[in-house]
């Protein structure tokens, strides 16, 4: 059974790398990625890539995914407050499953709650939510802490989708 990763994108401006460079390195492992956003449909990124979301975040299932992406741009701040976001990361952490997030996206790790006592990473402006929300904030480009994998941006992608798939293994 292969394994299923689930990527969670913004409508508008996620960062195109954070998707592309992570997304490559996951199939590159063999891992099923699935494209998730607020509306089913096109997607555009930051630099213009564009992106097809197969799902809504309501219709995530933690049962048929082993880890659950955030990916980053300005566009993830609409996660930040968004209750089925929080949930789900609260949800894909309680079960054991790898729960990460790149550039700002950490920020939504951080206001479920998840990041307590964590070891964290992300883009710089999220620092203070981080450590406000109990997190040990690291400023490395990548940081695992358990289950939980964060990093601080695109420079950091292919890092970051190559420890997810590490971990997935």
């Amino acid at each position: 059974m292969p394994k299923k990763a689930v990527m969670v994108i913004a409508q508008r401006d996620f960062r195109d790398e954070e998707l592309f460079h992570t997304k490559e390195e996951l199939e590159k492992a063999g891992i099923a990625v699935t494209i998730a956003s607020l509306k089913v449909g096109d997607c555009g990124g930051m630099l213009g890539g564009k992106a097809r979301a197969a799902i809504t975040i309501d219709e995530i299932n933690p049962e048929i995914f082993n880890a659950i992406v955030f990916v980053g741009g300005t566009g993830a701040n609409v996660f930040f407050e968004n209750f089925t976001a929080k949930r789900l990361a609260k949800e894909f952490f309680a079960k054991g499953k790898i729960v990460a997030a790149i550039c700002i996206a950490p920020s939504i790790l951080a206001n479920s709650g998840i990041l307590k006592g964590k070891k964290a990473t992300s883009y710089s402006s999220e620092s203070s939510n981080l450590k406000l929300k109990g997190a040990e904030f690291t400023g490395k480009s990548l940081e695992v802490d358990g289950r939980i994998i964060t990093a601080s941006g695109p420079q950091a992608a292919r890092e970051f989708g190559k420890r997810i798939s590490e971990a997935l293994k």
